[in-house]
Parts: structure tokens; sequence; C-alpha cells
């Protein structure tokens, strides 16, 4: 079980007001499933994907996996939490564009003081559907190809979450598709949580889609929920773990 308990964010620049990135947030997580989290520039979501990952830090509040707290954590255990727990997919690939595929992935490894152990590579490169492409550099691979890298490189680490934020952004929508297709097919194992600005991903990938709005959620329901089991007033706008 991954939650988020009362996250408040804010940002103070130099320039104009205060922002006030997130209000409190809290969200219980199930250990699987593909969760969309939508919402308009400024929203609050991106802020609230980098604290789930230990990116960024919240003012308030504490994450809580498996029962262990983020409220205490050191740096060390932020870096661990990020290291063994979770796997990043950005919009922008973030490939090490001097390394080949195989290089790429055993960093992520060797971030988690492990050897770059060639088959858990490979493991992870048919995952994505890239066996063969060990030796490529990324500037001789599609975007498409490019983040299917990216996951392989999340997927390398085992972590329990996957984080998307925008993973679909700089794709073409048949590119996009597949993408999703290919996070939906690991959600069976994982909890993948994806940041998007698409409802139509959302609502056609998606087991849960959470609506943020100035930092405060707004709507948090189930996507594809049959009509035969849909009931009136059916809880929209609650949080479900």
């Amino acid at each position: 079980m991954f939650s988020a308990i009362g996250l408040k964010k804010t940002y103070h620049p130099k320039h104009g007001p205060a922002v006030h990135a997130l209000k409190g947030v809290s969200i219980d997580f199930g250990e699987t499933g593909m969760v969309f989290v939508l919402g308009k520039s400024g929203s609050g979501k991106s802020t609230l994907l980098h604290i789930l990952g230990g990116l960024d830090y919240a003012d308030e509040g504490e994450l809580v996996l498996d029962g262990k707290s983020t409220k205490n954590f050191s740096f060390k255990d932020f870096d661990d939490f990020r290291n063994e727990s979770v796997g990043f997919v950005f919009q922008e690939y973030n490939l090490l564009p001097t390394f080949n595929v195989r290089e790429n992935l055993a960093v992520a490894l060797e971030l988690q003081g492990k050897a770059a152990d060639a088959e858990k590579i490979a493991s992870a490169l048919r995952r994505v559907e890239l066996e063969g492409m060990e030796s490529r550099k990324p500037n001789e691979l599609s975007g498409g190809q490019k983040q299917r890298v990216a996951i392989a490189r999340a997927l390398v680490k085992d972590p329990k979450i996957i984080l998307a934020d925008e993973p679909t952004g700089a794709l073409d929508a048949a590119t996009g598709n597949a993408i999703l297709t290919l996070l939906k097919a690991l959600s069976d194992r994982k909890l993948v949580i994806v940041v998007s600005h698409d409802r139509e991903f959302a609502e056609k990938y998606g087991d849960r889609i959470i609506e943020l709005a100035d930092g405060e959620i707004v709507k948090d329901s189930a996507a594809n929920v049959p009509e035969k089991d849909a009931k009136p007033n059916d809880g929209a706008g609650e949080q479900r773990p």
C-alpha cells in the first residue's frame, strides 16, 4: 500500500505572491493498477508526482509505503526510496545521449549499488520489445523507442511504483497508444501513476482518474466502469483506495 497524507507545498518566487501548489492532498493507492492524474497547467499535478517519487519534498505531510513513513527520512533514505521503490518515465525521456541502450539501463542498476546484470537488462528490453537494440544510441531511435528505453530503465530496477510524467506528450497518437498499452500491461503487477493532460487516454486506459485544480483533489473516480454496474451518484468526487 502506498499513501500520500496531507501533502502541502508552497513555492516562493522572487517576484509575485506565493504559489500554493498543493493544499493538503491525501490519496491511498493500491499495490497495482493504472492511475491517471489530470489537471490544467498549474493545478499541482506535476508537483504531486515529483513528491510521490521523492524528487521534491512536501512542506507538510508524508508518504507511507508498506507501513514506512517518510516523515523522518534522511537524505539517504530518500535516495534509497527513489532508487529501490520508484521507477520514473519522463516526457523528454532523459536518456544519456552518449550511452547506448544497454548502458542507459546499466546506470539504473549501478545507482542501486548493483552490478550491471546482462540478463536483467535483456529481460527488461524484452518486456518493452526492444531486443537487439542494446548497442544503439538514443539518436538512432524513434521517439517511441526512446520512451520504451525509458520504461525499460524503470523496469530494470524492479520498482513497486512506476511514475510517468506526460509519457505521451512528445509522441504522435498511434505511438502514444502503444506506450500506454505497454504501461497498462505493466500495471497488472505494479502501481503505475501517470500525469497527463489527455482525458481521452485517461478514460481509455485508467483504472482510476484523479483530477486536481488549484492544488486540491476535485474528483477521484474509477474509469471504465461498465454501465450496468454504475450507480446513481456513485461517489464521483470521493477519494477511493
